[in-house]
C-alpha cells in the first residue's frame, strides 16, 4: 500500500478529484469526496470484497498509517455514497482525464508519442449477478439473472477508464451509448491537450452495439469506427459473393481468413464497409448443444452437413462495419487483427472483478452500488498508472500484470512498522522486493 500512497501523492488523485467534485458535506470536517472515492479504491485493491471490508481496513493500525488516506467506516461510506449525484459521477470522470494528463506528462517520449498517436476507445458492457428482489436499479437479464451492468468505455493503451455508467441488467447499452462515447472523448480530450492533443481516434464495439446512431455520433466526432455486425440475412449473402481468391490469410491468426464484401448496412454514414472473419473448425469440435454460441457463426448449410457428418471442416463467420481504410488486402487485415484486441476492454473488465471486487455490487441502494463501481475502476486505473510510472509493464502498456498479481507481489506485501529516532521504518521481509524498485521509481518523479 506504500507504493499506492506514494502514487496518490505523485499525481495528485485526492486534490484532482476533490477539484472536480467540490464539497460534499455542509461542515468541513471528516472525509472529502475525493478521499472517500480512493479510500474505497484501496480498500478494493487491498482485497476487501464488500463494505465490511472497509471497517477490517480502518482494523488495521498499521496498515492505515501507510495508506493514502483514511478509510470511511462502512455506515459513513453508504452516507457518502448517496451525496454523489449523476453531475458528479460525471465530473469524477473529467478528474480522470486530468489525473491521466499528468501521468504522461512523467512518461517517456517514446511511451507518450505512443500513447498520443492514434487512441483507442473501447465500449463495452458486462452483467455483474446480484441476490435479492428488493435492490434497486437491479433487474432479469437475458440469461434470467437478477444483474447489475456496468457500462464501460476505456483508453485501449493506456488501459484506463475514462467513462461509465451502471444500468440495470434489461438496460439495453446501445440506449445510452452515444453519451457515453462523448463523455469518453472529453476525458480523453483533457488527458492529451496539455501534451499537444492526440491523433484520430478510434472506436471499437461489439456486435451490441450494431447502431447507426453510435457510428454517426463518431464519424461527427471526426474520429473512425469498428462495430461487429449482426449475422443477418443481408450479411449472409454478402459473406457467399465473397470470391474465393479474395479471401486471405489473417495477420497472427492461424486458420483465420479476411476478405471485405460488398456490403454497407442502410443509412450508415458514407464510406461504410463490412470487413470479414472466418475461422476454420473441426466438424468435430462443434457442440451438439443448439444453444452453443459458435453454431450461430456457421452458415446454416454448412452447419447441417457437419453434424451428418458429411464434411470434416467449417467456416465461422464474424462481420465488422467499419469507416477505416480496407481497400488493400493488407489494410483489410491490419484493421482486423486491430479490432480483434477489443479485447482489451474484457481485460480492463476483468481486472475490475475479480482484481478488485465489481463481481458484487454489495448494498440495495443504487447509488451506493455506483459509487462502489467506481472504486473499483478507480482501482484499475490506479493499478494503470502504478504499472506506467514504475516500471512494471516494460513501457509498452502490453506487460501489465492483472490487479490480483500486483496485490501479491506488490500491494499486500507483510512488513513490520517500527518507530525509531521519530522516525517510522517500515521492515520487510528478507529478499528482493518489488516494493524497492517502485519506490525507486515514484519517487524520483516530481509531484
Amino acid at each position: 500500500m506504500l507504493a499506492v500512497t506514494e502514487l496518490v501523492d505523485r499525481i495528485g488523485v485526492v486534490d484532482a478529484l476533490d477539484e472536480a467534485v467540490g464539497p460534499i458535506k455542509q461542515r468541513a470536517r471528516g472525509l472529502t469526496g475525493g478521499e472517500f472515492l480512493v479510500g474505497l479504491a484501496c480498500a478494493q485493491l487491498a482485497g476487501e470484497d464488500y463494505l465490511i471490508g472497509l471497517d477490517r481496513r480502518r482494523a488495521d493500525v498499521a496498515g492505515g498509517r501507510l495508506a493514502p488516506v483514511p478509510t470511511a467506516p462502512s455506515t459513513t461510506a453508504a452516507t457518502l455514497a448517496k451525496r454523489f449525484d449523476t453531475d458528479r459521477w460525471h465530473r469524477v470522470e473529467a478528474a480522470l482525464g486530468h489525473i491521466a494528463a499528468r501521468v504522461i506528462g512523467r512518461l517517456d517520449k517514446p511511451r507518450r508519442d505512443a500513447l498520443l498517436a492514434a487512441p483507442t476507445i473501447d465500449i463495452d458492457a458486462t452483467d455483474v449477478e446480484v441476490y435479492g428482489s428488493r435492490k434497486q436499479g437491479i433487474s432479469y437479464n437475458y440469461k434470467g439473472q437478477r444483474a447489475g451492468r456496468p457500462h464501460l468505455a476505456t483508453w485501449a493503451e493506456a488501459g484506463i477508464v475514462l467513462a461509465a455508467d451502471l444500468l440495470a441488467g434489461d438496460e439495453d447499452p446501445r440506449a445510452g451509448v452515444v453519451d457515453l462515447f462523448t463523455r469518453a472523448l472529453v476525458g480523453l480530450s483533457a488527458a492529451t491537450a496539455p501534451h499537444g492533443g492526440h491523433g484520430r481516434v478510434r472506436v471499437r464495439g461489439d456486435i451490441g452495439y450494431f447502431t447507426k446512431d453510435l457510428a454517426d455520433a463518431v464519424v461527427a466526432a471526426g474520429a473512425d469506427f469498428a462495430i461487429g455486425a449482426n449475422r443477418n440475412p443481408a450479411t449472409w449473402r454478402a459473406a457467399a459473393a465473397v470470391p474465393e481468391d479474395a479471401w486471405s490469410d489473417a495477420d497472427a491468426m492461424p486458420g483465420a481468413q479476411v476478405a471485405v464484401a460488398d456490403y454497407t448496412p442502410g443509412g450508415w454514414p458514407e464510406g461504410t464497409r463490412c470487413l470479414i472473419r472466418r475461422v476454420r473448425h473441426e466438424a468435430a469440435a462443434i457442440s451438439a448443444d443448439p444453444r452453443a454460441r459458435r453454431r450461430k457463426t456457421i452458415p446454416a448449410d454448412q452447419l447441417a452437413l457437419a453434424l451428418d457428418g458429411d464434411i470434416e471442416q467449417v467456416w465461422a463467420y464474424s462481420f465488422i462495419v467499419t469507416n477505416l481504410d480496407v481497400s488493400t488486402p493488407e489494410r483489410a487485415r491490419a484493421v482486423e487483427c486491430w479490432y480483434r484486441h477489443r479485447t482489451d476492454i474484457e481485460d480492463r473488465i476483468r481486472d475490475a472483478k475479480h482484481g478488485a471486487a465489481l463481481r458484487h455490487l454489495p448494498s440495495g441502494d443504487r447509488a451506493v452500488n455506483t459509487a462502489w463501481m467506481w472504486g473499483a475502476l478507480l482501482a484499475t486505473n490506479l493499478s494503470a498508472w502504478l504499472h506506467e510510472l514504475a516500471g512494471l509493464d516494460h513501457g509498452d502498456g502490453r506487460g501489465r500484470a492483472h490487479l490480483s498479481r500486483l496485490r501479491r507481489e506488490l500491494i499486500c506485501v507483510p512488513g513490520r512498522l517500527i518507530t525509531h529516532a521519530r522516525r517510522t521504518v517500515l521492515r520487510l521481509p528478507p529478499g528482493p522486493s518489488l516494493l524497492a524498485q517502485a519506490l525507486a521509481r515514484l519517487r524520483a518523479i516530481p509531484a
